[in-house]
């Protein structure tokens, strides 16, 4: 891990001074920016639940890249049809409306709150790049890279996006270990920070492939909050899941340089062992992953709440 550049002043202002830097640049942003399409958003169905292909009708590659990739005709926000043509090299896991996202424990490392050390509290916590610590600290992570993209969709109303929901990602580095809480750690918190859904329910985080260690499958925690405003808010969490990622794609990113923990680790739980994962084989949690250990990795999830 390598010093970045150092603390930042606003560090102690608080998530209200994050939230009203944001809000500021909206407001510029919409004067620039304010006729912008929205982008359709594809419906999926499950497939043979192996995560490790591509999804097998509407995937879209805006849904892995948190970008507007087309328009829509109808000018609703509602599925589109599966016809739909998916992306050659980026798709997304499917959600299937009717079945809601497991719900999951946030693991003894939340950093919520919940047992101790609350990142929530913080300026800077707010953040798409979360491979650094910020505040008091700028170190930064080493590993293969990784774009985590999540789509929230709205069961009860027919999976429509749940724009303006917010969520809280965090996980291990690439040797297992947990800033905030394992030792040496207690002063970082990177691999930890809160995006805000867009129009289409997207959002992505950049950060690393997470490592390996004894008794869980490798995985990304997420809290998913009704706003960005409430963040902090345990009354307004609409769910607490986890995001498995592919055998494939351990694999080989633990075949790398700076992996050798995560190699001699992963062997040790499967899928149908892992204590989050194992009812059913992480069929709704398991990511639609692309890439390679040397170019990174995209993962993509739909979240259906």
């Amino acid at each position: 891990m390598t010093p970045s550049n150092g603390p930042h002043p606003d560090h102690d202002r608080g998530l209200e001074f994050d939230l009203s830097t944001l809000l500021s640049r909206r407001r510029t942003l919409g004067v620039l920016f304010g006729g912008a399409a929205t982008a359709a958003l594809a419906a999926c169905t499950p497939t043979n639940g192996t995560g490790s292909g591509t999804a097998t009708d509407s995937a879209s590659s805006a849904a892995a890249s948190g970008s507007a990739g087309s328009t829509a005709s109808s000018g609703t926000t509602a599925a589109a049809s599966p016809s739909a043509s998916a992306s050659s090299t980026v798709t997304r896991a499917f959600a299937e409306c009717g079945v809601e996202i497991p719900q999951e424990t946030a693991g003894p490392y939340p950093g919520d709150g919940s047992n101790g050390p609350n990142v929530l509290e913080a300026s800077g916590v707010v953040r798409k790049d979360i491979t650094t610590s910020f505040g008091t600290s700028g170190t930064k992570v080493d590993g293969v890279p990784l774009t985590v993209t999540l789509t929230l969709l709205d069961n009860a109303n027919g999976c429509v996006p749940l724009a303006g929901a917010a969520v809280y990602a965090w996980h291990c580095d690439r040797d297992g270990k947990y800033s905030l809480y394992d030792s040496g750690l207690e002063k970082e918190n990177y691999l930890r920070g809160v995006q805000e859904a867009d129009a289409n329910g997207q959002l992505s985080f950049t950060t690393i492939f997470p490592g390996a260690y004894n008794g869980r499958w490798p995985h990304i925690h997420f809290e998913v909050f009704e706003s960005l405003g409430n963040a902090n808010s345990a009354g307004q969490l609409l769910a607490v899941s986890q995001i498995a990622l592919t055998d494939a794609a351990c694999r080989d990113v633990y075949a790398t340089s700076g992996y050798e923990t995560s190699a001699a680790n992963f062997p040790n739980t499967t899928l149908k062992s892992d204590n989050v994962f194992g009812d059913d084989g992480g069929v709704y949690q398991l990511a639609t992953m692309t890439g390679s250990a040397k170019a990174g990795y995209t993962a993509a999830l739909n979240v259906t709440i």
